[in-house]
């Protein structure tokens, strides 16, 4: 009797649960449908055809550009940038041609492309958007100048531009770094002159720990004071202080000059060392020799 009770209850659960199942696999069956009838299958085949010939396009413009480029090769960078342009235009108009091809357009497709494009847009923004307030926050906090040498993230150069989105910096190998403005909100930056010409320019010398100090201090100091980069408005000064360094004993002799343009710092710091180097050669004062390891 228990047995038979339990198969009823069974029975009863499969009869009343069979047409929820059903109905839903009805729903799925009509929006496949739905879907179905929004394509125009006679079109995928020709838009098959188009992508296509718009890949063997791209192949005929890329093969044109490279060979007029090397023949041509003032006129290899405006071809690069026209290239761009006709591959952008290229994708755009394939992508439409084949959308138009391939669905019938009626409200429920511009429907899905509205809330397609709307989504896409807001992420697309969002990161642009947080660029645009931080320009502007640089624009009135100003942490730099255009003109300033400053470091970011590890690199050093020269702000050329500073827009509503992006940083443009030039470093001293000549790259152009473009630095989103969001990025400057929660990162260190340091400028070296802060919308001044010149700039503090630090070079350390050593020297070992018996050599006459004071006049090593001294030839650095008329070494930096007669560059042709110096600007002696600003003082000239040389600080000393033991240190170990890769496991030598030294003295070390640090130069704080300014240099008179940012434009010549490289210049300026190489000027002094080879006058200091000079220098120290003609009056035997000599690097580190003493060993911190053989003497422990």
């Amino acid at each position: 009797m228990q047995k038979l009770f339990v198969l009823l209850l069974v029975g009863l659960a499969t009869a009343v649960s069979f047409p929820t199942y059903a109905t839903e696999e009805l729903a799925n069956v009509e929006n496949i449908s739905k879907i179905a009838s929004l394509v125009r299958w006679s079109g995928v085949f020709f838009s098959i055809i188009v992508i296509a010939a718009m890949w063997l396009l791209l192949k005929f413009i890329n093969s044109m550009v490279a060979s007029f480029g090397s023949q041509f090769v003032q006129y290899r960078m405006l071809l690069q940038k026209l290239q761009s342009f006709m591959q952008f235009f290229i994708y755009v108009s394939t992508g439409l041609i084949v959308f138009m091809m391939s669905f019938r357009i009626n409200d429920q497709i511009l429907a899905l492309i509205g809330g397609t494009l709307a989504v896409s847009v807001g992420f697309a923004l969002k990161d642009l958007a947080a660029s645009f307030i931080a320009g502007i926050t640089v624009m009135i906090d100003r942490p730099f100048q255009v003109g300033d040498r400053v470091t970011f993230e590890g690199n050093y150069g020269d702000i050329i531009t500073i827009g509503l989105r992006s940083v443009r910096m030039r470093t001293l190998n000549d790259d152009i770094i473009t630095i989103p403005n969001n990025k400057f909100l929660n990162e260190v930056t340091t400028s070296g002159n802060y919308g001044e010409l010149d700039m503090q320019v630090v070079i350390p010398f050593y020297v070992g720990m018996g050599e006459d100090i004071t006049l090593a201090r001294d030839l650095i100091q008329e070494a930096a004071s007669s560059s042709r980069y110096i600007h002696l408005p600003k003082p000239v000064m040389v600080l000393v202080k033991q240190t170990i360094t890769d496991n030598y004993l030294a003295i070390q002799l640090t130069c704080k000059a300014y240099v008179v343009d940012t434009a010549y710092e490289k210049l300026f710091e190489t000027d002094i060392t080879l006058r200091v180097m000079k220098e120290f050669k003609k009056h035997n004062i000599n690097p580190p020799k003493i060993s911190v390891a053989s003497h422990s």
